[in-house]
């Protein structure tokens, strides 16, 4: 991936980041690898957490962003895509996240398969967050992922999106839960509406965004 900023991003902002395999092809394989891709994000959102003593020395060498830069809200890992939705916290342009973390991946990724060449598609897509309304239903989306593609037909059932971290506070988050969950008079209630979410079938192509339904797409 090219570290340029082809896009305009802006602090406090908040984006839905997507992007898939080239070629479509599927870039998380085993469970391993979902593993990593979230490793990598997590050393760039909070660096205080990880531990360099058992690093390589090459890994030691890896530089990680400034902590506090940016609020993960939501993901999903998905066979040959991912959905990111990020707020910018800083001037620090979210490019240099996605950047970082889709190179270490594809390094990581050519290296474990023996292959060269590229991973993922070059210029990840960006979806501005322009309204509250927006902002859930494109969580929802996020989160019903796996079950619109056919991979579960119950979320709990999925381990690589980000609600199992809203209804189970045991597991140590990624995302900054609270820019949703305030929203909602408990815990309950937001599931509840996630629910309801499901069973509609109406999709809004202004507020998730045309590209979105494209990426979606497996076939």
């Amino acid at each position: 991936m090219r570290n340029r900023d082809y896009k305009e991003f802006a602090k406090n902002e908040i984006y839905h980041i997507y992007n898939r395999g080239v070629g479509k092809m599927n870039i998380f394989l085993d469970n391993k690898d979902h593993q990593m891709f979230l490793s990598r994000l997590e050393e760039n959102l909070f660096p205080e957490r990880i531990d360099k003593s058992e690093f390589s020395w090459n890994e030691k060498r890896r530089k990680i962003l400034p902590s506090n830069s940016f609020n993960l809200i939501c993901y999903c890992l998905m066979p040959n895509h991912f959905h990111l939705l990020i707020q910018q916290k800083t001037d620090l342009s979210i490019t240099k996240l996605i950047s970082k973390l889709c190179t270490s991946y594809s390094i990581y990724f050519n290296k474990k398969y023996n292959r060269v060449g590229a991973v993922l598609q070059d210029q990840f897509k960006a979806v501005l967050i322009k309204s509250n309304e927006q902002l859930l239903w494109t969580s929802f989306y996020i989160h019903k992922n796996p079950i619109e593609a056919g991979l579960v037909s119950n979320v709990y059932d999925y381990k690589w999106n980000s609600y199992l971290e809203y209804v189970n506070s045991m597991i140590e988050p990624l995302c900054k839960k609270d820019i949703l969950l305030e929203q909602f008079k408990s815990k309950d209630s937001f599931v509840s509406y996630f629910q309801k979410s499901l069973v509609s079938k109406d999709t809004d192509y202004k507020l998730v965004g045309f590209q979105d339904l494209l990426i979606d797409n497996l076939d």
